[in-house]
């Protein structure tokens, strides 16, 4: 395993120095949150491909491809739809916003009395997303290094939260670049075709399985349905997603770059579905489906081709748990504690040196809570599934019926958010919190409180409207041009 560890830490320390080599860019606040919204073609599409697919979607995605075959692919494939969705429909009216967060967004829509509440909201979906994507370390360092639950936890997550507290969104950009080709060659390029060769082909698989592991719709229309209530729309409204859009340097590079990154994501969906397809040919019994992709690794895979498919579902944990951080740290200072101490800034950037250094403290504090709650939880499905249940019945209609609909009011939003939030969380507590039924009426309630509510009240002013419409025409914005070149 010598050839392994080597690959292993010097992916690590890679991950390190570009945090290093990001704070030197950093200077400012539109650099450190959204990359100085910059980011060409290239760039965007490998950052956002790799912020969506984390440790649930390729450890994840093997597993559920081990438990229901190639129909296990659905799970992924909805995200790479949202993706999809995302960048055709909204991405260029988002990017030309010039905005932070989805709060500020929502204040600019309704007049600026939707931000405390929807940032609470926003910020316990990305402090459980981090969370859950911070204890995956324990599962991929206890096969590399046999360690201990806790060490690993305090080991990966020490690595995300020095080098996005370093350089923020650009350290972030640079690793996620990083991690995008690992993935791509770790699990595309070599776990993928080595796994079918030593399952013995798809004619082998195919006789050795049953049919209903090749069926697309195996898994069943209603989990299907939940997985696209869930996860494509989750993609439409998470700020970890929105804040990526944010770096685009134009309106056509979110469109076309998303684009990619989604189509990129269906792939990986595939491959996922295949390879634990793969691994139940050859290990029909194991006792845990999500222990179907380091089986392969361990037992199957060649020294040095080992650590580098380890170092893939590294890239794969690390996008996601960094992406989460820089949102849940933006949401918590920009959205509920500049609010709250009453000091909001002004629309327009403010490049001031204090506030990269306030957004860096505030990365500090919320990777260290991060850390901690990881270590004492254990339910990490559970933890998810609340916070993408409270995300999408809480901020979906107030979101996209904003962008949608003129009549919608501050006080529909408002309504919104508070009943789809409070009904959800009750759902919850009686179907029970991984029941189908929560989200298929939170939604509904969200969405008539909203129509009643924007109907009954008095039409958004004039002039809130005017702004809004100035501000998706790309006019409006205050924030200074870029200083450097443009990445690729």
């Amino acid at each position: 395993m010598a050839v392994d560890y080597t690959v292993i830490v010097v992916y690590l320390a890679g991950m390190l120095a570009m945090g290093w080599w990001g704070m030197r860019r950093a200077k400012s606040k539109s650099e450190f949150l959204v990359a100085g919204r910059r980011l060409g073609p290239w760039m965007y599409s490998g950052t956002m491909a790799a912020i969506v697919l984390g440790g649930a979607s390729t450890i994840g995605g093997v597993g559920l491809g081990y438990q229901y075959g190639l129909s296990g692919a659905w799970m992924v494939f909805t995200i790479g739809l949202g993706l999809l969705a995302l960048s055709v429909f909204f991405s260029a009216r988002i990017a030309r916003l010039k905005v932070y967060t989805v709060s500020e967004m929502l204040d600019l829509r309704y007049g600026g009395r939707a931000g405390v509440i929807s940032g609470v909201v926003m910020w316990s979906y990305t402090l459980m997303l981090a969370v859950t994507s911070t204890i995956a370390y324990a599962t991929i360092f206890d096969v590399i290094f046999d360690m201990n639950r806790t060490i690993a936890i305090i080991l990966g997550g020490s690595i995300v939260v020095a080098y996005s507290t370093l350089g923020g969104m650009w350290s972030i950009t640079l690793t996620d670049m990083v991690q995008f080709v690992v993935k791509t060659i770790g699990v595309l390029l070599l776990l993928l075709p080595i796994a079918v060769v030593k399952a013995g082909g798809f004619s082998e698989m195919k006789a050795k399985l049953p049919t209903e592991y090749f069926d697309p719709l195996g898994i069943g229309g209603e989990t299907i349905f939940t997985y696209v209530l869930i996860y494509t729309f989750g993609m439409l409204i998470g700020q970890d997603i929105w804040q990526r859009v944010f770096t685009a340097r134009s309106d056509k590079v979110a469109r076309y770059g998303g684009t990619v990154a989604g189509t990129y994501c269906l792939v990986y969906a595939i491959a996922g579905a295949v390879i634990g397809t793969a691994a139940k040919v050859m290990y029909p019994k194991l006792p845990s489906a999500d222990a179907a992709f380091a089986t392969m690794v361990k037992d199957e895979l060649p020294m040095g081709v080992r650590g580098l498919v380890l170092a893939a579902a590294l890239a794969a944990v690390m996008s996601t748990s960094s992406g989460a951080l820089i949102a849940c740290a933006t949401v918590a200072n920009n959205d509920i504690w500049s609010r709250l101490r009453g000091a909001v800034s002004p629309k327009g950037d403010g490049e001031e040196h204090d506030e990269v250094r306030g957004n860096r403290l505030f990365i500090l504090i919320m990777g260290v809570a991060v850390v901690l709650i990881a270590i004492a939880l254990n339910d990490v499905v559970q933890a998810l599934t609340v916070a993408y249940n409270l995300l999408v019945a809480g901020l979906l209609v107030p979101i996209l019926g904003g962008l949608l609909w003129k009549r919608g009011t501050a006080e529909g939003a408002l309504a919104a958010i508070v009943a789809g939030g409070l009904s959800v969380i009750g759902l919850m507590w009686g179907y029970g919190i991984l029941a189908n039924e929560p989200i298929y009426y939170g939604l509904l309630i969200s969405l008539g409180v909203y129509v009643v509510v924007s109907l009954a009240t008095k039409p958004t002013d004039a002039h809130v409207l005017a702004a809004w419409r100035e501000r998706l025409a790309g006019r409006g914005s205050q924030e200074a041009e870029p200083e450097s070149p443009v990445a690729v």
